[in-house]
């Protein structure tokens, strides 16, 4: 498996991170809005944006004083293409 891939499942593992992307599909926000609907600090929420933006899955950017994130979309649909072509491989040796 490419590394890449490897560093987008990884940066999944996390059911903060699961819940953000949740939040962050629906559109641009800043984490102002986020923390309000999740049950976590902020300092936590901001290492788990930094995980997600360093894995790539989303971006950030500035808007006055605020911090925009967003998805990025494109690793989803790359994702989405790894575990499809895996689902649909064909195993090329025998057990």
């Amino acid at each position: 498996m490419d590394q890449n891939y490897a560093t987008l499942f990884k940066a999944l593992s996390d059911e903060n991170r699961l819940k953000i992307l949740e939040l962050l599909i629906q559109g641009e926000t800043c984490g102002c809005t986020l923390i309000d609907k999740l049950t976590i600090t902020q300092p936590t929420l901001s290492y788990h944006l930094k995980q997600l933006t360093d894995a790539g899955l989303t971006n950030s950017f500035r808007d006055g004083v605020w911090i925009k994130h967003t998805v990025d979309k494109t690793k989803i649909d790359l994702m989405i293409q790894f575990l499809t072509t895996l689902k649909e491989s064909v195993a090329s040796c025998k057990l």
